[in-house]
């Protein structure tokens, strides 16, 4: 994801550009985790509009597709969506949608944020409730991420009990801090167990391409790799071509890969979504940092069920003692944006 509708680019080498975000001037971004006056309240259903870069299918906007549609369900909300809009028809989607009249606008910001903010700015009667790597900008642009570090540890645990090779693979969308936090986690989560075991990591520079995600596996399966992180799809079909274990994120496809996926980590976005909904609805929304949202203890991310076919039950109380830590507040999972490397 390329911002080319700007001269100045929010990617380099395929990671945000902090540095020169930062250089646009301290207006540009409030970094805050609360500011600015509420909006004026509305009556349910609130109309909201989603937008996405990729299909719904993809598995990290489906968390937020699905909790929209529950709202929608429930009659909290009508909700119409665009999917798969490219960085440089973004902000006239984000407009299209702030004319149409819509409450509450959501969708993902990483490679967009700086026309993003712009229309908010335009549309201050609406609010926004953006995937962002960066913070709010009052009076109406909140943010969101997916911090499921926490489950992510949990299945870095699995890994290193299960690796006989002790080279674990991980391949990712882009090296940006929501991927990169989840793959620090998972890599520390395998460390704690297993202080032998060794990396492989890889960026495929999308979001959504499931065959170069897949050859990168191969890749990996190839140097040795005996169970690979599947930050992206495509790769939970190379560990079961090649007859190795896989770790989910985001979703759980162990229906998918029977006997290949072995853990996932899980987002939950309702807690976030029905949060902002509500807040429109209460006149109560204003330029919030829903981040905390994501967060095992807010609801907003899990543990996936783990199989004692698949998982040794030893495995499986360790793991379990210490997602009861995590919960109880006495054990703290890193939060570490830096990019991961190769180990080996």
């Amino acid at each position: 994801m390329v911002d080319t509708s700007e001269s100045l680019p929010l990617f380099s080498s395929g990671q945000i550009d902090r540095r020169r975000l930062l250089a646009l001037g301290a207006g540009a971004l409030a970094f805050s985790t609360f500011s600015g006056a509420a909006l004026a309240a509305k009556e349910k259903p609130i109309k909201v509009a989603a937008i996405f870069t990729v299909p719904v299918e993809q598995q990290w906007v489906s968390r937020i597709h699905k909790a929209l549609k529950a709202a929608e369900a429930r009659g909290d909300i009508t909700y119409k969506f665009s999917e798969n809009v490219a960085n440089t028809d973004y902000e006239r989607v984000m407009r299209q949608y702030s004319q149409e009249g819509a409450d509450l606008v959501v969708g993902e910001v990483f490679a967009v944020e700086r026309p993003a903010r712009k229309v908010a700015a335009d549309y201050p009667d609406t609010a926004y409730l953006m995937g962002s790597s960066f913070g709010p900008t009052k009076p109406n642009f909140s943010v969101f991420d997916n911090f499921i570090h926490e489950p992510s540890f949990l299945t870095g645990m699995v890994a290193g009990k299960l690796t006989k090779s002790n080279i674990i693979g991980l391949v990712g969308g882009y090296a940006i801090p929501e991927v990169n936090r989840l793959m620090q986690a998972f890599m520390e989560g395998a460390v704690s167990v297993n202080p032998d075991v060794k990396f492989l990591v890889t960026f495929i520079n999308s979001w959504y391409d499931p065959p170069k995600a897949k050859e990168a596996a191969f890749a990996q399966i190839d140097k040795g790799a005996d169970i690979l992180y599947a930050e992206r799809f495509g790769v939970s079909d190379a560990a079961k071509e090649r007859g190795i274990k896989a770790i989910g994120n985001v979703i759980d496809t162990a229906g998918d890969y029977p006997g290949t996926v072995v853990a996932s980590a899980l987002w939950h976005m309702e807690p976030t979504v029905d949060r902002a909904i509500k807040a429109v609805m209460d006149g109560t929304f204003t330029a919030e940092d829903y981040g905390p949202f994501s967060y095992m203890a807010q609801g907003g991310a899990s543990l996936a069920t783990l199989d004692p076919k698949l998982v040794p039950p030893e495995v499986i109380d360790l793991v379990l003692l210490k997602e009861k830590e995590i919960k109880d507040g006495l054990f703290r999972v890193n939060v570490n944006d830096a990019e991961p490397k190769s180990t080996m």
